[in-house]
């Protein structure tokens, strides 16, 4: 199938969608008991389970730093999760990036710096993989961070954008990834920057992430940035709606608000 049929005339893509629509996401908080932090999300038909641990003491002495805590990150993809087999030495490789993303990502959004010489551990696993999973995974997990509790500068939110045949298109599955859509992959923090400033202007973002994955023009660069973070913003709000939702379970739970 070429990527002309993945884009109709119309401007629909395979799914029905738009080029600037997201697909349908549900979030859950608390859905793993034994743990301080957990969050499920499901992103069209990509499913996902983020856990967390800690802040909690460093397990091995000599990694903990005296002035923040140590983020430690795991990637994981279900043997059932893709319709297709890969060789064991690729998923590897792809869970360390992933690893690696999640780290870095987290590291410059959590306060570390209230947590010395502690670690906090963040585990996803991909129970069923559709597209756009990096981006699906971060959300998961800030999900899980909040319900843990852990500090951070505020709610991250992160979006990916394709191209169908010079059409960028937002949220891309993954027929449309396998067919060389997946692009850019963005991670913000929707109006930090007002925040820190006391400044009215809603629409800043900072940008905590970014990985290019084809070759853009600049225009096009600019473009996929600006789509992005649209989508972004659109999935902020929708996480803020479930960490909502569960604070309103929680108090309810412990009779502070009525049913």
């Amino acid at each position: 199938m070429g990527s002309l049929e993945l884009l109709s005339p119309e401007g629909l893509r395979i799914d029905g969608r738009r080029a600037e629509e997201l697909r349908k996401v549900t979030c859950r908080m608390g859905v793993i008991a034994q743990a301080d932090g957990s969050a499920y999300l499901q992103q069209g038909n990509t499913k996902l389970v983020a856990t967390v641990y800690g802040p909690c003491q460093v397990s091995e002495r000599h990694q903990a730093l005296h002035d923040r805590a140590v983020i430690k990150c795991e990637f994981s993809s279900a043997p059932f999760s893709t319709g297709e087999r890969k060789r064991k030495s690729k998923q590897d490789r792809r869970a360390a990036e992933m690893a690696l993303l999640l780290r870095e990502t987290f590291e410059s959004v959590i306060l570390t710096t209230l947590y010395p010489r502690s670690q906090i551990e963040i585990s996803v696993s991909v129970l069923q993989a559709d597209g756009a999973t990096r981006s699906a995974a971060l959300n998961a997990a800030a999900l899980a961070l909040v319900e843990a509790g852990v500090a951070m500068r505020q709610l991250p939110a992160a979006c990916a954008v394709g191209r169908l045949d010079g059409t960028l298109v937002l949220d891309p599955n993954q027929l449309e990834e396998q067919h060389g859509a997946a692009a850019l992959h963005l991670a913000v923090l929707p109006g930090s920057r007002a925040a820190d400033t006391g400044s009215a202007a809603a629409d800043e973002v900072a940008i905590t992430t970014v990985q290019l994955e084809a070759r853009l023009s600049l225009d096009q660069c600019q473009a996929a940035l600006e789509l992005a973070t649209a989508g972004a913003r659109a999935l902020h709000r929708l996480l803020l709606q479930a960490v909502e939702s569960r604070s309103l379970e929680l108090l309810q739970a412990r009779g502070a608000v009525p049913p």
